[in-house]
């Protein structure tokens, strides 16, 4: 047990001053003790003999004088076989066992283990005496429902480390040695299968890290070929209330090419957080048959949660993220919601009396919010293999105002900007993505000419349609009329998609490729029509007809006779030409 203590000399809200004799370190984890409680706390400055601390817990009951104790180590998460399915709170605690003990109202002070020290695991040794390893090398595998598990060379080792001794394949819990290394100075060290990282410095054990080129299918239309994501990059979700951020995570998550997907909800809504953990147990995964639940893992803290701690589940999440990068498997992290989290950042900033930047958030927001995107990234591994992080965050700026700082400082470090507009959003178009506002920096499934003529096309429909409001219908030329027709054609029948239908809520990138070379053909078309009644009747008909094609197998009979269909009718406007 550390013998340096400290008093606390001052409380306000979730901030605690301590005068210490005995140094203190940054981000070193300290516990406050009142009563039988030990408030789990971490420095966040040190000035001279005092240090601040933000509590992860109410402060109820603190006071002037209080014994605080220091641990001399840096908030960390655990790592190992057993953290996938697994529903933890930003401080690694599993929610489940936590609340079965608690009841109905979360205990102050009540901390328990990640991972089960009862649970054995089926270890296949892969290194064997006399190896050369470094950390992040693995040592051996066990497995973790669809997955390799590998047991790695604790990260916290450096340099070259000789393979002393490696169990036999068997089972055994996360806590047993199974390895034991010796370093450049001799010194042996014990391995087991759980090892512990600081959540605020990254997991660098890679031996090169790749610029992410690789398209991540999300199987949403607009996103993939439109707006595209990389493997490895990043992009962010800014949108009012309502407008749909949630839901589209959920469903990304659900269809994305990835192997695993860590959700942190920090500082979301209650009601939204418990959608999260009901749907997603019942939610079937694609790829396998079985329950989502199997390749994700939930890590929630609700707006109704010490401010803290959500600072403290963004981290925790993204450290997860990396450790199974670094097995070589492609993982996509979804924060929700960011703004929240800013927001904390700003309340602990006033409660430390910092200069405030703009709205009062702290001037270095956007050097956090860079820090926190650039922990994704797509690195090779020392054995070859190479393995992924992609982050989209969600921001919810107060009505829906994008030049907001967080909103802002979030689209100078990401790679796709996915916005979220109000308008369609109330008009139930589905996903509410702007195309005329939302960029990506990525290259997409699609041929990039083909996204450039369809995004003038919806630029010139839009431009049409804000002077037929002024002018009306009437003065309008029938050229003009056909260009905003060919525009609401794009958006009703490509832009939009029923995420409900078994069918259409999922376009693999081979499909977009197809179903978007017959639009551009269709937009690229010389239509002649009497007038602008005629026009209309036919765009009416061709876009029910391709939503039947949207909807329909891509192999069957009746995909086929759709496209038949929809090549006889532009046929019928195009034969004159």
């Amino acid at each position: 047990m550390s013998t340096n203590l400290g008093r606390i000399a001052g409380v306000n809200g979730n901030l605690i001053t301590v005068e210490f004799e005995n140094p203190v370190i940054q981000n070193e984890v300290a516990y406050a003790l009142v009563d039988d409680l030990r408030l789990k706390a971490e420095v966040i400055r040190v000035r001279g003999n005092k240090a601040e601390l933000q509590v992860f817990e109410d402060t109820t009951d603190l006071k002037i004088g209080d014994q605080v104790e220091f641990t001399g180590e840096l908030l960390a998460v655990e790592l190992g076989p057993g953290l996938l399915a697994q529903v933890y709170d930003g401080l690694q605690n599993p929610l489940p066992a936590l609340a079965e003990q608690s009841g109905f109202f979360l205990q102050r002070g009540k901390y328990l283990q990640p991972l089960s020290r009862d649970a054995e695991w089926e270890f296949t040794p892969k290194a064997k005496s006399g190896d050369k390893l470094f950390a992040g090398d693995t040592l051996g595998i066990v497995p973790e429902g669809m997955f390799e598990h590998h047991v790695m060379v604790p990260f916290r080792l450096r340099g070259e480390l000789q393979v002393e001794e490696v169990v036999s394949a068997g089972k055994y819990k996360v806590d047993q040695r199974v390895a034991v290394l010796k370093d450049a100075g001799g010194r042996s060290h014990e391995v087991t299968m759980v090892q512990q990282w600081p959540v605020k410095i990254p997991i660098n054990c890679y031996a090169e890290r790749l610029r992410p080129t690789e398209p991540l299918t999300t199987k949403i239309r607009i996103i993939d070929t439109f707006y595209p994501v990389a493997r490895g990059g990043t992009y962010c979700i800014p949108g009012p209330f309502g407008a749909g951020k949630t839901v589209l995570q959920q469903l990304t998550s659900r269809h994305a090419d990835v192997d695993i997907v860590i959700v942190a909800a920090c500082g979301e809504r209650a009601g939204e957080v418990v959608e999260t953990l009901r749907e997603f147990p019942e939610l079937t995964d694609p790829r396998t048959g079985r329950s989502l639940m199997e390749r994700t893992m939930i890590i929630c803290n609700t707006s109704s949660m010490p401010v803290a701690a959500r600072e403290a589940s963004v981290y925790t999440a993204v450290t997860v993220a990396e450790y199974y990068r670094q097995m070589g498997l492609n993982v996509l992290l979804l924060a929700d919601s960011t703004s929240r989290w800013a927001q904390a950042l700003r309340e602990m900033s006033g409660r430390l009396e910092e200069i405030p930047g703009e709205e009062a958030f702290p001037a270095y927001l956007e050097s956090v919010i860079a820090a926190f995107y650039e922990r994704g990234g797509v690195v090779k591994l020392r054995d070859g293999r190479t393995g992924s992080v992609t982050i989209g965050g969600t921001v919810s700026p107060a009505g829906g105002n994008f030049e907001e700082p967080v909103t802002q400082g979030t689209l100078k470090v990401v790679g796709a900007f996915h916005g979220l507009s109000r308008a369609r959003s109330d008009a139930r178009r589905y996903p509410a993505i702007d195309p005329l506002e939302s960029w990506s920096k990525y290259v997409g499934v699609v041929d990039a000419g083909d996204v450039a003529y369809a995004h003038r096309l919806l630029r010139q429909g839009n431009e049409v349609s804000q002077m037929m409001k002024v002018v009306g219908e009437e003065g309008t030329s029938l050229d003009d009329f056909l260009v905003y027709l060919k525009a609401e054609y794009l958006d009703a029948a490509y832009l939009q998609q029923d995420a409900y239908h078994e069918v259409e809520g999922a376009t693999t990138a081979d499909r977009q490729k197809h179903v978007f070379g017959i639009f551009v053909r269709i937009l690229k078309a010389g239509m002649k029509f009497e007038d602008k009644d005629a026009a209309r009747r036919f765009f009416s008909r061709l876009t029910q007809t391709t939503k039947d094609w949207n909807r329909a197998e891509m192999k069957s009979d009746e995909f086929k006779q759709l496209e038949e269909r929809i090549s006889q009718m532009l046929a019928e406007v195009t034969e004159n030409e």
